[in-house]
């Protein structure tokens, strides 16, 4: 076809018949998007979608881009030798960069971008070397590219291999010089971000009404940063650097870019075609709160293809040392369409905001919610036209947030509730039962009674608690309407030095930018309890009062001294003796004997690879106490090690307690919904049955939120879909990134976005290997047995599936017994593999509690310990 005529000047004849025989050429070969197609005038660069009278018009008025001369995105297949029998052209070759690009599609470029495009084409098919057959210098690049993200190079020791690599290569190598040349190469594969400058008291951020400020128009301050050390002077143009930058990565074009892949487009809708639908809880899609917003929300649930998301943010050091104080904020999606297995993958979770320390944002985050926040509200309102590779044809995508995901006290922030104070709990609210220690100057929060049913006999009991019986019932939590009430009144003021209205009538302290978003009030839950979080807290308590461990134990004077004033557990007061002060052992504290038993079992374990970390370098034999926990060493304690540790220690009924707090069950993948009600009472009988044996000090608010943990589950679904450990694991992939110790999060966002880039190129290229997806070690052939040998007469066989990897734990009741103990899976591949969901399900080691006498209520003879008189002293005199 000849196409002089884009040169012709717009009112000839030529013209317009070029113009009509390209539209015909559109409506045969193309894919139209709702009727539509895009637009190549000079106005549109192919980046929006028009109908062929728009197009026809605009070509005529504005002109078609004359660099454009291969149509490709109008059907005109890549490798068209020859442009006059652009008619054979068909848009399927095989050619993996051909599907690569067409992918890319034009939503992330400003004009057509048809010379870069030649570069990329020019570049797929330009030998590494003469007569190299294997890789092109594309494919080359993208190969090391994908090293260098896969194993963390910093851009100087790619830019040295480069080097070498020319060096050995033949000398009419093209391969490019240094990371600079090679990342220009990739350049049209990466995704485009925004650098949003803000003020420097976290007030504004300088876009829409005050992006052309220069001074901020709550405090005055400059936009930029002083070089004379006053920040109400503005410098000159030459040394513009802003006070504070965040980073937004545009969500819509990376959405789009999902579905552009119809492998990733299927797994999208994994939860309508192939979840298993049995009754049980497995993944969110199972649970009341997804149902719900599919019930109250029609035509967003009748499209499978819309998104349901999960937010999560949280501080980091990018450094990654204590020594120096910076605190980085990444804003972290999840999609939680995707199977299990995938879902919260490092491939799939998508950094949106980066924002920059070095003091945390606070409470001030919504300021830097705002760009998400409207995307979101668009993707709800209006909804965006995507193409679906995998069912090949256009559609209107919608997104929602799901919940966020948060540890305590960013909880709070996005939030907008106070978790400081009398009423932290922002489940029970006003109704939260506290009570303020005298002596520790702490508040503690008790009476989990409270939670049982009304004429249950432990209410009656008064000694082995508090003192009093109780009589309140259980709070109702608030729900998104009721919330929203008791916020829209309140008036937002943002920033750092800004003196903010104080209430103790009101414990909301801002109105949350997620009420923005139509739906967050129909959400059960919408801000989700971190069990990560709680889990260790609730360890670190335990492990620290059992042991004594200075800093962390519960026990001490003041303690005691509380226990007075209570007028409860006469016989765990502190007795005088000279100038030293003797506390009673408690039916928690453990002998020297019991101490090192307990430290010996831990001491001997030996785990598979990969179940946790080394145990024994976490035991101090000598001081008698464990040493540099982390939130996955409290996690394999409190499920399976902590029960078998404390075998043959402590009195049985606070034995039997401890062992029913851990969180097999709430940890659990799958649930069945039947049993929620009879865990909820068990997690509310271990709670109180706690109370009776330990410290009121040890009731912080992390322990008491242990009872509403169920209420999540029971809305939400499994709990490990909204749990810290993959934002904690992902966060740390981010501190690898941290390059220019300068400019930290710079060099995060720059690497991310060039990891996006060889995670989407490695899709296309069956020779690279995905960054965020890890490869199974399990993967072997499978190996036929021949079962004519007289050794496999007899021998039963069983599946890989069906087999339980144990590891033994020495028994500390009895050496010369051990105890077996489930590890992970191994031996088989468990991706895409949903079988592995009811995998490792270990039941817990709880039992039916010690029976107790309800009907005496002066009772309290197990509040100390009589089988050994090893107390602690307290160099201080009792008054």
């Amino acid at each position: 076809m000849d196409r002089s005529w884009m040169n012709a000047s717009r009112i000839t004849e030529e013209y317009e018949n070029g113009v009509e025989e390209f539209l015909l050429f559109a409506q045969s070969k193309a894919q139209p998007m709702w009727g539509k197609f895009f637009c190549p005038c000079v106005k549109c660069g192919n980046g929006r979608h028009q109908t062929i009278d728009d197009i026809r018009t605009h070509l005529i008025c504005e002109g078609i881009i004359r660099s454009y001369t291969k149509w490709i995105w109008h059907g005109e297949s890549l490798d068209t030798a020859d442009m006059s029998q652009a008619d054979d052209v068909t848009t399927d070759n095989g050619n993996p960069i051909e599907e690569m690009i067409r992918d890319l599609g034009q939503e992330g470029f400003e004009e057509a971008h048809a010379a870069l495009y030649d570069n990329i084409e020019v570049d797929s098919k330009m030998p590494l070397y003469s007569g190299c057959i294997s890789f092109t210098k594309l494919s080359a690049v993208l190969a090391l590219v994908n090293l260098k993200a896969r194993f963390g190079w910093s851009d100087k020791s790619f830019s040295e291999l480069l080097m070498l690599l020319t060096n050995i290569l033949p000398a009419d190598n093209v391969l490019p010089k240094n990371h600079y040349q090679a990342k220009k190469i990739l350049c049209p594969v990466g995704m485009q971000y925004e650098k949003i400058h803000a003020c420097c008291n976290d007030c504004i951020l300088y876009r829409d009404d005050f992006a052309e400020l220069d001074y901020c128009p709550v405090y005055g301050v400059s936009r930029y940063r002083p070089t004379n050390g006053d920040s109400t002077v503005l410098v000159s143009d030459a040394d513009h650097r802003p006070a504070k930058v965040c980073w937004y990565l545009p969500i819509i074009p990376r959405f789009k870019r999902l579905f552009a892949n119809g492998e990733d487009a299927k797994n999208l809708i994994w939860h309508a075609n192939t979840r298993k639908s049995d009754g049980l809880m497995r993944h969110p899609a199972d649970s009341p709160q997804w149902k719900a917003i599919d019930r109250l929300y029609p035509e967003f649930g009748a499209e499978p293809r819309n998104l349901r998301l999960g937010l999560a943010t949280d501080g980091m050091n990018p450094f990654g040392t204590l020594t120096t104080n910076h605190s980085s904020w990444p804003v972290l999606l999840f999609i939680y369409n995707l199977p299990p297995w995938l879902c919260m993958k490092r491939k799939y979770v998508m950094l949106s905001m980066m924002i920059a320390g070095p003091r945390q944002p606070g409470n001030d985050i919504d300021v830097y919610l705002r760009p998400l926040i409207d995307d979101l509200r668009k993707l709800w309102d209006e909804g965006v036209d995507v193409w679906d590779a995998n069912l090949q044809h256009a559609f209107k995508l919608r997104a929602m947030v799901f919940c966020t995901i948060n540890d305590f006290p960013a909880y709070g922030n996005l939030s907008g509730y106070s978790v400081k104070g009398h009423h932290a709990c922002p489940i029970c609210e006003q109704n939260t039962s506290f009570r303020q220690l005298k002596h520790g100057n702490k508040t503690v929060y008790t009476r989990h009674r409270r939670f049982l049913k009304q004429y249950h006999p432990y209410r009656r009991l008064k000694k082995a608690f508090d003192g009093s019986q109780e009589h309140e019932t259980v709070p109702n939590p608030l729900t998104g309407d009721e919330v929203y009430q008791r916020v829209k009144d309140v008036v937002n003021m943002f920033g750092k030095s800004q003196k903010k209205p104080s209430s103790t009538s009101n414990m909301w302290k801002k109105k949350s930018i997620f009420f923005d978003l139509p739906y967050w009030s129909d959400h059960h839950v919408r801000h989700c309890i971190d069990v990560m979080h709680v889990e260790k807290n609730v360890c670190d308590s335990l492990i620290g009062t059992l042991l004594n461990i200075k800093g962390k134990t519960k026990d001490g004077f003041k303690c005691r001294q509380d226990l007075v004033d209570m007028g409860i557990r006469q016989v765990l007061h502190p007795i005088s003796k000279g100038n030293r002060t003797y506390l009673p052992p408690a039916c928690y504290t453990m002998s020297t004997a019991e101490k090192r038993s307990f430290c010996e079992c831990l001491r001997n374990i030996k785990v598979p690879q990969g179940y946790s970390s080394n145990i024994k370098s976490l035991v101090s034999v000598n001081e008698l106490k464990l040493v540099g926990l982390k939130s996955h060493d409290c996690h394999v304690l409190m499920q399976q090690l902590l029960p078998v540790a404390i075998r043959g220690t402590l009195p049985e009924k606070v034995r039997v307690a401890i062992s029913r707090l851990c969180f097999n069950a709430i940890c659990a993948k799958v649930i069945d919904p039947k049993q929620l009600d009879a865990l909820e009472d068990e997690v509310v009988v271990v709670l109180f049955q706690m109370e009776m044996f330990f410290p009121p000090s040890f009731f912080d608010i992390m322990v008491h939120l242990v009872v509403h943990l169920v209420r999540e589950i029971r809305c939400c679904g499994p709990t490990y879909f909204r749990w810290m450990y993959p934002v904690e694991r992902y966060m740390k992939v981010l501190k690898g990134y941290t390059k220019n110790r300068h400019r930290p999060e710079a060099s995060i966002v720059e690497r991310y976005v060039a990891e996006e880039c060889i995670e989407f190129a490695s899709q296309y290229i069956d020779s690279l290997k995905p960054v965020g997806v890890p490869a199974s070690r399990h993967d072997q052939p499978i190996a036929g047995k021949d079962l004519s040998k007289v050794a496999y007469i007899d021998e039963p066989f069983i599946m890989a599936a069906q087999a339980r990897q144990v590891f033994y734990v020495q028994d500390p009741c009895n050496s010369s017994l051990s105890v077996a103990l489930q590890g992970r899976p191994s031996g088989m591949n468990y991706h895409n593999d949903e079988s592995t969901l009811d995998i490792g399900q270990m039941s817990g080691f709880s039992k039916q509690l010690p029976s107790m006498n309800e009907a005496d209520e002066a009772d309290d003879g197990h509040a100390n310990r009589v089988d050994h008189d090893e107390g602690l002293w307290e160099n201080i005199p009792t008054g």
